[in-house]
């Protein structure tokens, strides 16, 4: 009988004699299939307790919010045998909002709303599409590791800095410019910097979707992206590398995603 995840997750620290009986993204992989569950499921409403720290088969009450602000109470079990396995319509996660839509009339022949897109940021220097500037708009490292990252590509690489921003063809959100983490204007390559946050479950579901949106207008301009992720993220590009931590080796591994994208002998021009 499923028990609350308070005393569930008691029960686990008795029974496995650990304070954490699952460490933070143990169960990433496993729940990383379920993109619309990572986004309705919150650490505050569950006692500070991650999703990526619940085994998918744990027989425990867990609270759930879905879009519309609707709260309910269900195993995992019960949220990934809802119909649509992630691929139809979100209300299918939901309960209430399942039920709200079978009592919908059906084929009014009313056409749906389009979405309402909001202006964009006017502070984009009209640039052409693909040239690399700076933006007073980027935002700041999100972590301390990037600049770690940045450091040790910098003693292997000679680049200019200065630009942080790539100016795009089409919008992504409000901004007809993309910020990735490392701009090399010179290789024409943007790098990127992946981890699973303090959360476990950071860059999946909707967030990798935006991720792999971000990197296809990217290259719509004449860019390739290189994702550095780490461990347990798994490559969503075809030059992404993947490893535990930032080392002299996956900088290596770097280097060679550089080679393979524009060549040798122009990006060992580049070396220190």
């Amino acid at each position: 009988m499923p028990e609350p995840v308070d005393a569930w997750w008691e029960r686990r620290r008795a029974s496995t004699g650990r304070t954490v009986p699952y460490a933070v993204g143990t169960y990433f992989h496993e729940w990383h299939r379920y993109p619309v569950l990572v986004k309705q499921y919150h650490s505050d409403l569950n006692r500070g307790i991650v999703l990526s720290q619940v085994p998918l088969s744990a027989d425990v009450w867990l609270q759930w919010q879905c879009d519309a602000g609707h709260r309910f109470i269900a195993t995992p079990e019960e949220q990934r045998m809802r119909p649509g396995a992630g691929r139809r319509r979100k209300s299918t996660w939901c309960p209430r909002c399942a039920e709200g839509a079978h009592e919908r009339p059906i084929g009014t022949g009313a056409p749906a709303p389009k979405r309402k897109v909001g202006p964009l940021c006017t502070k984009t220097p009209e640039l052409p599409p693909g040239e690399a500037f700076v933006s007073v708009c980027a935002p700041k490292a999100a972590s301390a590791a990037e600049p770690a990252l940045q450091a040790r590509l910098a003693a292997r690489l000679e680049w200019d800095a200065t630009p942080n921003a790539i100016r795009l063809r089409e919008p992504f959100f409000d901004h007809l410019e993309a910020w990735p983490d490392l701009v090399l204007a010179d290789l024409r390559i943007a790098v990127e910097f992946d981890t699973v946050g303090r959360y476990g479950l950071e860059h999946s579901g909707r967030r990798e979707a935006v991720d792999e949106r971000k990197d296809r207008l990217l290259r719509r301009v004449g860019w390739e992206v290189v994702r550095v992720r780490l461990d347990p993220l798994p490559a969503i590009g075809p030059f992404d590398v993947t490893g535990p931590s930032i080392s002299n080796a996956l900088i290596d591994r770097v280097v060679d995603r550089f080679r393979e994208i524009r060549g040798p002998l122009f990006v060992d021009a580049y070396l220190r």
